[in-house]
């Protein structure tokens, strides 16, 4: 067995210099993986550096490049709060990106809202359930935010839903950040990836970095980001402040 690849660290000098790299390389993936006959996965993320993303992606997509009838969207976690909240990421994506290119609704596989299930538990049922009736296996890529905890998707600190390995998704309650309810991926399906891009922005997130970036990271149950890696490669794409310990 090979030995497992060395995270890449990309680091771009302002926020908005990262989303257009993360755009730019987004569509690049895509097209390759259509150009291949593939119809790609793609995992998204919430987040004020990922609404830069999103709005970059429809920016640079309006080209012709991808076939957006051909791309399949999932979230790595979601808000369990209704349906049009701001909360919501994939009413973030909807606003910044997706509504802004021709994708196939049936496509976009959303996390049930509170008026679709009857608890946060059954909401991660029933995504569970989405994602491996519909999902190949595997994501071509997955994109992720990183707390200044160290957390990733909803999967927090110290907290129960870190040692799930017998299903897809995951019910979290009291998060330490609001909303309390939500659903996430767990560590073994959002390993289930080619391609795990961490993108991550601003000074309040330097020192969680430089901590996962360590030649010695603490385990997944203090910093949560260090339990996820792609299967064929790992970027961090970080601007100026967010690397700025990162040695």
């Amino acid at each position: 067995m090979s030995a497992p690849h060395v995270p890449r660290v990309e680091v771009h000098d302002s926020a908005d210099d990262l989303a257009t790299a993360v755009a730019g390389a987004f569509l690049r993936l895509v097209a390759v993986r259509q150009a291949a006959g593939e119809v790609p996965d793609i995992g998204l993320t919430g987040g004020s550096i990922a609404d830069k993303i999103h709005r970059e992606i429809a920016r640079l997509g309006a080209t012709g490049a991808v076939d957006w009838s051909r791309v399949s969207f999932y979230w790595g976690d979601e808000r369990f709060v209704p349906r049009d909240s701001d909360e919501r990421n994939a009413k973030q994506a909807r606003e910044a990106f997706l509504d802004s290119v021709p994708v196939d609704p049936s496509r976009v596989y959303e996390v049930p809202a509170i008026e679709d299930a009857d608890s946060v538990d059954a909401a991660a049922a029933a995504y569970a359930d989405t994602v491996r009736t519909h999902g190949t296996g595997n994501f071509d890529l997955l994109m992720l935010g990183v707390g200044p905890d160290g957390h990733v998707a909803s999967l927090f600190p110290g907290f129960s839903q870190l040692d799930v390995d017998d299903t897809i998704a995951v019910g979290v309650t009291g998060s330490p950040k609001p909303p309390p309810e939500r659903v996430s991926l767990t560590f073994p399906a959002l390993n289930r990836s080619d391609a795990v891009w961490f993108v991550v922005s601003g000074a309040d997130k330097a020192a969680v970095v430089g901590r996962a970036l360590s030649s010695s990271p603490p385990g997944v149950h203090e910093l949560p980001a260090t339990g996820v890696r792609g299967q064929v490669s790992t970027i961090w794409f970080l601007d100026r402040e967010a690397a700025s310990q990162v040695s």
